[in-house]
């Protein structure tokens, strides 16, 4: 059990049949009130963030959340299907669950995909991933009264603003937190 005062971001825990992981912790003591530690957490099975408050001194069920480095094979058109590198089983997750992470991931990538007590939560991406151009708007000369940057759309189908200077077929470094055009390749 975990005493929930030494709660950090980045721990995983079980509570009321949910599985967390904890963003931010934030512990409130007043006069001769107890400890209210206010806990922001994402759900892993459904990735909803919302806030739990605990007394001081409550405990909960520590969660072992593993991760195991798998291959992405293919979209069937309802589940994206992975391959273990080791002993080569696969897996299916259903599109539904991974809307986001399906922006970034290329047939053929290595993923961490994350699991409790063999129940699979998810995709781990990483902070950044590297795609190609391959649909990209025309730069106007002279047009750098506003941000400098137009439209693209890069081989995974999301559509990201990119500098002037980016041309088709170039490959871009993409950051998996928010979606947005990082750097060159």
């Amino acid at each position: 059990m975990i005493i929930v005062n030494d709660l950090k971001p980045g721990n995983a825990f079980e509570h009321e049949g949910n599985i967390y992981t904890v963003l931010n912790v934030d512990h409130n003591k007043t006069a001769m009130r107890q400890m209210i530690i206010k806990v922001k957490v994402k759900n892993l099975r459904t990735g909803v963030i919302n806030e739990i408050a605990f007394t001081g001194g409550d405990k909960v069920e520590p969660a072992v959340i593993e991760k195991k480095e798998m291959q992405y094979l293919y979209d069937d058109g309802t589940n994206l299907v992975f391959m273990d590198n080791d002993s080569y089983d696969q897996i299916e997750i259903p599109k539904t669950r991974l809307e986001w992470e399906m922006q970034f991931l290329k047939e053929n990538d290595n993923v961490m995909i994350t699991m409790y007590e063999s129940e699979i939560l998810g995709v781990s991406l990483p902070d950044k991933v590297e795609l190609q151009i391959v649909e990209c708007e025309e730069a106007v000369k002279g047009d750098t009264a506003t941000s400098a940057s137009k439209n693209a759309v890069v081989e995974t189908g999301l559509s990201i603003r990119v500098p002037l200077f980016i041309k088709n077929g170039e490959i871009v470094v993409i950051s998996t937190a928010d979606g947005k055009y990082s750097g060159r390749a």
